[in-house]
């Protein structure tokens, strides 16, 4: 980063935050702070605070006061690599005659936006200000609430309700879960108060499932509704769910998919590889749109093309010839005049019309990650991107079609000679077709995808599907026609044809067919009269009815005049409760919808007195205590039901039931031979040890050992048995995650395999689950501390992310030593007979031996001579290639 001429605008009596800076950025690299950065490097954003030093920082620089540094606030990041920040002191940067400009680096610290952004929402600084939810969150005993029982009674007379409530019935969700997406329709409905609903969600009770469900219903009802979620994976997830159930009972192809919208930052939500949102992905649809409506070829201009050339193709061919002849005139003259004027005559197409294309894409130049996105799109649609069109006629879709032909190596003096010889009448209809047709066929594919359904009614959408079939019919007769039958091609687009013209005569009736359905369908739209993207963007969040963004993203609706009716915010127990008075105060709201588990994983706080605090509280955990009514979603399809006992007794009083899946024997899986890799079981690692690495983070290398040694013995059988397992290791500790990690890495770690494996910390994996679970605690000392593990929340996420086997590595002495929650669970196990030493197994117990420090004792290398035959899983292999680590 290098100083630029810099105005200097120090004002007297301000110490901190007074300075505008702008900067030239060529190196900001960090290898040791910033190692999971593209290329190494940190690419400042708006909101982030900085460090500046002018010398390379390294972990803990910070910390030495002989090397000062100045804190600065991006406020804004232009695409020219010029950055303007707010500096806590001056900084001067007039340049000296022949010597080089101080360079500096920039380390990001934070970034602020997020908390900007609950500032302005306690202080009600945000556009719309309502307070309604708020006021009834904060007097939940009002008297309103026996005013809705006429609401109820309405609600249950309409004939739309009456309809979704049949859907609800005959779906395949449980009573429990019909019960809870009823309550909030019901909701939705009364108008004379503002409520809050909680869904209780506990592990596998299907919470994202009713989540789904509800927000199908509600898009059928037409109700505007706004849902959010802490972190951009539960997002994706909840909107990846919605549009499953839209998309598996399509009525009309993507029609409807405009009603739904999802935006946020496209490069961390990894967009452009989630191929089932891009239809409903805010920039995707701006940018396709924009094609449509606004761009000099868009929707009219082509429609008003396919009509003409269906109507008088014989006009347009002489059109065709007259423009050829006029330009060979032309390039005749000009020759002589410019030796020099690139050409490439291979194609026969100028550079100038390459440079008038090049103008014209530089005028309607898209950000990197729509241009991403479009691509991604017509990849996953398969089909190819029309080229433009325009009113001199085939002869610039010749010269594309031709530049195409010579990247797919086509012969070029073949290329060559098309040039030379104007194409017959014959050849200029089925080309021209070809070409306006592939147009046509991307603009209502798309206009009919991304357009709210207020504005293209269903009528309209049924003519476009059934012009579609006749384009590709007219295609296919058409490229039947030999290019010698000139004059019966002519008669064709006559208004009566013989019977004797066989398959021209067909051909004759779907033009006039596809022409009469062509002029049917409107020229315009009933939309906004747009300038830019900017109009585009702010017209598709008007009118959508289903926004998904996460609860710090929603601020941007703010800036948008939007009526929602409902707010749902899912993963809402993982929410601080500051962050989520931003989307509580949108306008025109009425009603939230918070579906999460209190007793799961709290939001994450990085501050040592939040547990005093109370920083990282929740909205919902607040209203829990305070004896808010909770709708408890009370069957659970995930775990084998010997997986679930402990935690359904310890975490949800036995209210949790077993649905039929897992209690039946399709269930109960066997990976591995022997009791010890039974559905439930707890390993004890004695003689382990517990260590810190470098960032001060402890692993336990016994326990790693024995966990890999675990994860060979499944891939074998794997192998052997064609058999698919996928295959979750947790640790709370990421030094652990790490070491695990790197023993295990050359395992297969892709999903479409038949073996897959993924280790991650406790956090990591909330929301997640794999058919087996292998847990190491690492803790090992005399003292029996056991750190954070005691904490319930994080106990209830780790047993509770497995389908069919769940295996817990532990130090039995060191967690049964004080009265804490896995105590208990290490009492259970004994009195289940699902208790097992590591050195039954001399799989486990061999490799143990063979650490280069020893943490065995003779006293256990006697027993383990003296040991009863082990289950012989000892072997290890070697294939594949990688795994998933995320602490």
């Amino acid at each position: 980063m290098e100083k630029t001429a810099v105005k200097k605008n120090e004002v007297p009596g301000r110490r901190l935050v007074d300075l505008v800076l702008s900067w030239s950025i060529e190196d900001v690299r960090n290898e040791d702070l910033y190692k999971n950065q593209k290329n190494g490097g940190y690419e400042p954003m708006v909101g982030d605070i900085i460090a500046l030093t002018n010398v390379r920082p390294k972990y803990k620089d910070f910390d030495r006061p002989n090397r000062p540094f100045l804190v600065a606030f991006v406020q804004r990041v232009k695409d020219d690599n010029i950055l303007t920040i707010l500096a806590s002191k001056p900084i001067l940067a007039e340049e000296r005659e022949n010597k080089k400009r101080e360079t500096l680096y920039a380390t990001c610290l934070i970034n602020m936006t997020t908390n900007i952004r609950i500032w302005r929402a306690l202080h009600s600084q945000l556009e719309g200000k309502n307070l309604d939810i708020i006021g009834k969150v904060l007097q939940p005993n009002s008297a309103a609430a026996k005013i809705c029982t006429s609401c109820i009674s309405e609600n249950n007379c309409s004939t739309t309700y009456a309809d979704v409530r049949s859907r609800i019935s005959s779906s395949d969700l449980n009573d429990s879960q019909k019960a809870a997406v009823l309550s909030c329709l019901e909701t939705r409905k009364c108008n004379h108060q503002n409520t809050v609903k909680l869904i209780w969600g506990p592990p596998g009770t299907g919470k994202t499932k009713t989540v789904g469900y509800l927000l199908l219903y509600l898009l059928r009802m037409k109700c505007r509704t706004l849902t959010c979620a802490p972190t951009n994976t539960a997002v994706l997830e909840v909107t990846q769910r919605l549009l499953k159930n839209v998309t598996d009972s399509p009525e009309y192809d993507t029609y409807g998919l405009g009603d739904i919208l999802l935006f946020g930052n496209g490069e961390r939500m990894k967009i452009g590889d989630r191929h089932d949102l891009l239809d409903v992905f805010l920039d995707n649809r701006v940018t396709i749109l924009y094609e449509c409506l606004l761009s000099s070829t868009g929707w009219k201009d082509t429609l008003l093309s396919m009509i003409t050339l269906l109507n008088e193709p014989k006009q347009q061919y002489h059109l065709y010839l007259k423009n050829r002849r006029v330009e060979d005139h032309e390039e005749i003259i000009n020759e002589g005049k410019s030796k020099n004027k690139e050409m490439d005559r291979n194609q026969g197409k100028e550079v100038d019309d390459q440079s008038s294309k090049d103008k014209k894409s530089k005028k309607n130049r898209k950000k990197v990650i729509t241009q991403t996105l479009n691509e991604n799109k017509n990849k996953k649609r398969q089909k190819e991107k029309v080229p433009s069109w325009n009113e001199k006629g085939l002869e610039h879709e010749e010269k594309q079609r031709e530049d195409s032909s010579s990247q797919d190596k086509k012969n070029e003096g073949q290329v060559a000679n098309e040039c030379d010889n104007p194409l017959t009448f014959v050849e200029f209809v089925q080309k021209r077709f070809k070409c306006i047709s592939k147009r046509m066929t991307f603009f209502m594919e798309n206009l009919y995808t991304h357009l709210p359904t207020s504005f293209i009614s269903l009528e309209v959408v049924k003519k476009m599907i059934k012009a579609l079939d006749l384009l590709k019919s007219l295609e296919t007769l058409l490229c039947a026609v030999s290019v010698t039958d000139k004059g019966l091609l002519e008669k064709v687009f006559r208004k009566n044809v013989g019977s004797g013209l066989g398959h021209l005569r067909e051909l004759s009736i779907v033009r006039n067919e596809c022409l009469l359905i062509l002029r049917s369908l409107p020229q315009k739209f009933h939309v906004p009269n747009f300038e830019n993207e900017y109009a585009i963007k702010k017209f598709c969040l008007q009118n959508s009815c289903l926004i998904f963004c996460t609860v710090s993203s929603s601020a941007k609706v703010h800036e948008v005049k939007t009526d929602l009716e409902l707010l749902v915010i899912d993963e809402a127990a993982q929410l601080k409760e500051c962050e989520s008075t931003i989307p509580l105060q949108l306008p025109g709201l009425r009603h939230a919808i918070l579906i999460g588990d209190e007793r799961q994983l709290p939001a994450m706080v990085q501050s040592k007195i939040s547990e005093k605090a109370e920083i990282g509280r929740s909205l919902f955990q607040r209203l829990v205590l305070m004896g808010h009514k909770k709708h408890l979603l009370n069957v659970q399809h995930r775990m084998h039901p010997s997986i679930s006992l402990f935690p359904n007794r310890m975490f949800y009083e036995n209210h949790i039931l077993d649905g039929h899946n897992v209690k039946g024997r399709s269930h109960e899986r066997h990976f591995l031979q022997g009791k010890m890799y039974g559905s439930y079981s707890f390993i004890n690692v004695a003689h382990g040890k517990e260590e810190f690495d470098n960032s001060h983070s402890l692993k336990n290398m016994a326990e790693a050992v024995v966990a890999s040694e675990i994860v060979s013995s499944l891939f074998k059988e794997s192998v052997r048995t064609k058999k698919k397992v996928r295959v979750g290791i947790i640790s709370p500790y990421k030094a652990q995650v790490f070491a695990i990690g790197e023993k295990v890495k050359k395992y297969n770690a892709d999903s479409n395999d038949d073996f897959s494996i993924s280790v991650r910390s406790v956090d990591g994996f909330q929301g997640g689950e794999e058919d087996v679970i292998i847990i190491s605690t690492v803790r090992c000392n005399k003292n029996g501390i056991v750190g954070f593990l005691k904490n319930h929340q994080r106990t209830n996420v780790a047993l509770t992310r497995a389908r069919y086997c769940l295996w817990i590595l532990g130090n039995e002495a060191t967690l049964t030593k004080k009265n804490t929650i896995w105590k208990k669970l290490v009492n259970d196990a004994m009195k289940r007979k699902c208790f097992y030493n590591f050195h039954e197994d001399k799989g486990l117990a061999n490799p143990v031996l063979s650490l280069s420090k020893p943490l065995a004792s003779l006293s256990l290398r006697d027993e383990l001579e003296s040991s009863s035959t082990t289950n012989g899983i000892n072997s290890k292999h070697t294939t594949g290639r990688s795994v998933v680590i995320n602490g």
